[in-house]
């Protein structure tokens, strides 16, 4: 038990001290290189702690900062330098993204496809679609049928371009990949991607790397009981990878099944054996990840990636952020499919964000192909779904320091939406719709 209650985070606030969100760090730390002792962590909290209480003047309350060094400290000295490693690379990453924020830089990203962002763009101004502004003019004219046509089939044009260019290399491919960050639309996406190849003669088999989870009580947890599954090391890299190789040669393998209700992977469960002409398609929120086809060569790999690359300035000049998108499209799914909480969504949103930055995002440009799966009338549709409790998250966790990312996202989509022109009537979203894979009522099986 450590003599102290409190801790000063870097904004000046002053917040309870946890010993185990030190463990949570470390833990994490841990996993990204591939360890998973939740003891060895504990231990290394605690002397953590105890090394604070030998440094820190009496009466004084220790810093965020000091924690880190103490524990950077405590890492090397007891020889995990692989974790310390890890550590201080997330701990310089979190440092350089607070520096550009309090800089307000804005320069040009590596990561971002600006070219087909600029063809997106082009199309929202065609269709009078760049601005909440026309936005709402269009759907106060009564011209919603024909945002939803145009959008849809915006998207539909999308995914042909990308089944014409994965079927051009047919003969040398034996792996489609469909990446993206979360509710990007990858399930209703990789379905209507594979009826198009289908037509053109493929043959796909599906590999569930879901299945491949390691056990739920491996992953990272918080001081409250939330699980860090959003990372690729939530996986099992080395056996996927393993099992790519095998099925590629001819091998057969045997699949694990992952129970989600229990949290617990079975491993050798299912058969799996690939024909000569058969293509393995993959849909992994970590499809991109370096490891997981670490084996795999270059050219037997078609890499998609997904994104609502949604080009909408609010009244403000402000371009509405992909990622708050995203966050609204899970809330709604987790609730209509999982009966989980929007609330919980949006206080786990911070995990799922993280994740992308670090693990994702990098490798949006070394994909073949990017489709954009935002629909520029969605918005308003969210907004008749969830604006009151975009509205009453804004207020409970105004006075949270450690929900401060969930209030900053709460109070930026709420005030988005008070801008929008709301649409309560969702029948007017196509059965076979991306959007349907979130709201409920798509003809596919999920």
């Amino acid at each position: 038990m450590s003599k102290f209650k409190s801790v000063i985070k870097r904004d000046g606030s002053i917040v309870e001290f946890t010993p185990q969100r030190i463990t949570n760090a470390i833990y994490r730390a841990a996993v990204a290189v591939g360890g998973r002792d939740k003891r060895t962590a504990e231990a290394l909290t605690e002397k953590v702690c105890r090394l604070l209480e030998e440094h820190t003047p009496e009466g004084e309350i220790p810093t965020v900062e000091q924690i880190q060094d103490t524990v950077e400290k405590v890492l090397i000295e007891e020889g995990h330098a692989k974790v310390a490693k890890a550590y201080i690379l997330y701990r310089a990453e979190r440092a350089k993204l607070r520096t550009q924020r309090a800089e307000r830089r804005v320069e040009p990203s590596s990561n971002i496809p600006w070219h087909k962002l600029w063809r997106i763009l082009d199309w929202a101004v065609d269709h009078d679609l760049h601005t909440v502004e026309s936005l709402n003019e269009r759907i106060r004219r009564g011209e919603l049928s024909e945002i939803v046509g145009a959008s849809e089939a915006f998207y539909h044009e999308d995914v042909e371009n990308a089944a014409n260019l994965i079927a051009e290399r047919k003969h040398e491919l034996r792996m489609v990949i469909i990446a993206g960050p979360s509710s990007s639309g990858k399930t209703t996406t990789t379905i209507k991607l594979g009826e198009r190849l289908a037509r053109m003669g493929m043959r796909l088999v599906t590999l569930n790397v879901d299945n491949y989870f390691f056990n739920l009580e491996m992953h990272p947890k918080d001081e409250f009981g939330d699980y860090d599954f959003e990372t690729p090391q939530a996986l099992d890299l080395e056996l996927i990878n393993a099992h790519l190789t095998r099925l590629f040669e001819g091998e057969e393998v045997l699949i694990p099944f992952y129970d989600f209700k229990t949290g617990t992977r079975h491993l050798e469960q299912t058969p799996m054996k690939l024909e000569p002409n058969e293509v393995i398609l993959i849909d992994s929120l970590h499809g991109l990840y370096p490891a997981m086809t670490a084996d795999i060569p270059a050219e037997k790999k078609f890499r998609m990636y997904l994104e609502p690359l949604l080009q909408l300035k609010d009244p403000d000049g402000h371009y509405v952020r992909w990622t708050d998108i995203r966050l609204i499209r899970r809330m709604l799914r987790d609730a209509s499919h999982r009966a989980y909480d929007p609330t919980k969504t949006l206080l786990h949103w911070h995990y799922v964000r993280s994740s992308e930055l670090r693990n994702i995002i990098p490798y949006v440009n070394t994909t073949d192909y990017i489709v954009n799966s935002a629909m520029p009338y969605e918005m308003p549709l969210y907004k008749a779904k969830l604006v009151d409790d975009f509205a009453r998250w804004t207020k409970d966790y105004a006075d949270d320091p450690l929900r401060a990312d969930a209030h900053e996202r709460a109070t930026r989509v709420h005030g988005l939406m008070q801008t929008l022109e709301p649409i309560a009537d969702d029948s007017i979203v196509p059965e076979n719709s991306v959007i349907r894979e979130f709201i409920g009522g798509s003809i596919y099986e999920y």
